[in-house]
């Protein structure tokens, strides 16, 4: 793996256990040159309910821009769940979403899109009769204004428009490798390449905030490799904010700038992965202590 990041913040995460990490300094850089600004994303006294299942309780973390922040637990942590809130999937019952400096509202996940944010999904989400060209200029569509009659005709102004968006979705296929199988149906694909066109798709939307469930699932320790390098030159390249679930903590510890910790829905600890990884309380929810 190229470089971890375990050292790469200074002082700015607290690794106290179950407490919120409230940090509305400036912006600062980081041991390797990035820059690190204010907060993008702030998830207030979060709870989520389904019927008598309580999924995530007063839960309240932050994400601030440029940086990779990881959000793990054991399984039905109520990690998935905290991603489906930040992208509308899910409306929760209690607490505020703020995005951008502003609360808000409740939205459907198209108009949080809109917004500037993309996902991608533990369980592959492709049109897999489709080209990798083809799925990755789905991710375009938000950002097409013409109407569908001029994109039924695909003339004058709409033909102008679909050639400018798939030399976006060009560039993005050659910075993530996949030059070889733009023409392929994404159906017949290996795994890793499927979850490396689903990255792609996400980054054709230009999202100022990009959400990775579980990124690394079902990869050999080669894929692995590749999707984390590919990881941080989206996040240093592209200066897009990463907020990421994964269960592999070597990739985590290598990744993160600050990892958030849930355990049955609560918070858990939140800091660095050095304060983290060190935290008993979170030892303990790894090893299964009884609660």
């Amino acid at each position: 793996m190229r470089c971890a990041r375990s050292n790469r913040v200074n002082d700015h995460g607290s690794g106290i256990e179950g407490e919120q990490v409230n940090d509305t300094a400036t912006n600062y850089v980081t041991e390797d040159g990035r820059t690190i600004g204010g907060v993008i994303m702030e998830m207030k006294n979060i709870t989520l309910r389904f019927g008598g299942v309580v999924a995530i309780k007063d839960a309240s973390f932050d994400i601030h821009e440029g940086e990779i922040r990881a959000i793990i637990g054991p399984n039905g942590a109520g990690k998935s769940s905290m991603l489906n809130v930040i992208n509308g999937f899910y409306h929760p019952q209690e607490g505020e979403v703020w995005f951008r400096g502003e609360k808000r509202p409740s939205m459907k996940p198209y108009e949080i899109a809109e917004q500037g944010i993309a996902r991608t999904f533990q369980n592959i989400a492709l049109f897999h009769g489709m080209t990798t060209i083809e799925n990755v200029m789905t991710g375009r569509q938000l950002m097409m204004k013409k109407n569908f009659f001029w994109q039924m005709l695909r003339v004058g102004p709409a033909l102008d428009e679909e050639v400018e968006h798939r030399r976006k979705c060009e560039e993005i296929i050659d910075f993530l490798e996949i030059q070889a199988i733009r023409k392929t149906p994404v159906g017949s694909l290996p795994y890793g390449l499927q979850k490396r066109v689903e990255l792609a798709r996400a980054l054709a939307m230009e999202p100022k905030l990009l959400l990775l469930d579980e990124p690394m699932a079902g990869m050999n320790v080669e894929e692995k490799e590749d999707m984390s390098r590919f990881i941080l030159d989206v996040n240093e390249q592209y200066g897009t904010t990463i907020a990421l679930i994964e269960h592999d903590m070597s990739v985590v510890m290598d990744l993160a700038d600050r990892v958030v910790v849930l355990d049955y829905g609560k918070m858990l600890a939140d800091g660095t992965p050095d304060e983290v990884q060190k935290n008993q309380a979170v030892i303990d929810a790894y090893l299964g202590v009884e609660h």
